[in-house]
């Protein structure tokens, strides 16, 4: 399993179709609400791709919001989830987060997935909402600087 940070045009490509194939094409997502102005090289996101036997089956960004890493965009393509490839993602945006100097970071996690974030030190911080038609919950964890 590799994992980088995304630094060419065409990795960030194979980011974005991730992203379709399971938010959009899988849970239904609207097209026109996955992608946003984030979604470039410029800088303001930090964007990651993970390889598993050569295929990039996974991706996620961070955000930085008022001193906060934001992890957005968690995803890994069906056949390839189980692997422990969420917790290599989630644990590499948390690296990038500190690396730019966040002390905590935060994500709205789909609420089947809430379990998942608990085991990684998240803490729940909200009541359920709805998010692209989709349960999810704000998580919170404390990362070192």
């Amino acid at each position: 399993m590799l994992t980088t940070k995304i630094t060419e045009q065409e990795e960030l490509k194979k980011a974005l179709a991730i992203r379709e194939e399971v938010f959009v094409n899988e849970q239904g997502c609207p097209l026109e609400d996955e992608f946003d102005q984030f979604d470039n090289l410029d800088g303001m996101c930090k964007h990651i791709l993970v390889h598993y036997h050569d295929q990039a089956v996974g991706t996620g960004r961070v955000r930085f919001v008022q001193d906060v890493g934001k992890l957005e965009r968690i995803c890994i393509l069906e056949p390839y989830r189980k692997f422990g490839i969420g917790k290599v993602i989630v644990s590499k945006l948390e690296e990038i987060a500190v690396e730019q100097g966040a002390a905590q970071v935060k994500l709205h996690g789909q609420t089947h997935a809430e379990g998942f974030y608990h085991k990684l030190g998240y803490q729940t911080a909200s009541e359920s909402f709805i998010e692209d038609g989709i349960p999810h919950v704000l998580m919170i964890k404390e990362v070192a600087n």
